[in-house]
């Protein structure tokens, strides 16, 4: 995996007790199911959009599948350079009223996938983050897989930090 921690391209995290170990974060991008992607938009205004993922821990990226034409599609293209952050769902310890959750920002590189195997793979490997039903994801395949873009983030960066609403 391409992802660490202390890369000097990256600003460290300021509250160092708070932050979560490399597989800590790993776990979140496995079990997340939701993050926002965020990115450079028209006339440089940062524009999120939260979009479902699947992480694949091996290759150090994570998968997304789209329309193929529109606003962040088009803002991929014109900068690589992406961010994306997901949260876990949280808890509160008994007696508080605050939420405590965990936080993963991740750096990358968008990568544009062109190969329609992987395509499939990747979906279907996102698909069963939300459902086991094999009968649907064919349904899906056979209807929309011409009308599907599928791009990675490769990262290069991953921190994450504990936090506490007060």
């Amino acid at each position: 995996m391409t992802a660490h921690f202390n890369n000097n391209m990256f600003r460290p995290l300021a509250r160092t007790k708070q932050e979560l170990s490399e597989k800590e974060c790993q776990d979140i991008l496995i079990k997340g199911k939701r993050g926002v992607l965020s990115l450079v938009g028209d006339e440089g205004y940062p524009y999120g959009v939260p979009l479902n993922h699947y992480y694949d821990p091996m290759e150090g990226k994570l998968y997304f599948h789209s329309g193929k034409s529109g606003h962040k599609i088009d803002a991929m293209k014109k900068e690589k350079k992406a961010s994306f952050c997901v949260i876990d769902k949280g808890h509160q310890e008994k007696n508080e009223w605050f939420l405590r959750f965990n936080s993963v920002i991740v750096f990358g590189k968008i990568e544009f996938i062109e190969d329609e195997e992987v395509i499939i793979d990747k979906s279907r490997e996102l698909t069963r983050k939300f459902t086991d039903d094999d009968e649907y994801f064919q349904h899906e395949l056979e209807t929309s897989l011409k009308n599907t873009a599928m791009f990675a983030l490769n990262i290069e960066h991953l921190c994450g930090k504990r936090i506490k609403e007060e």
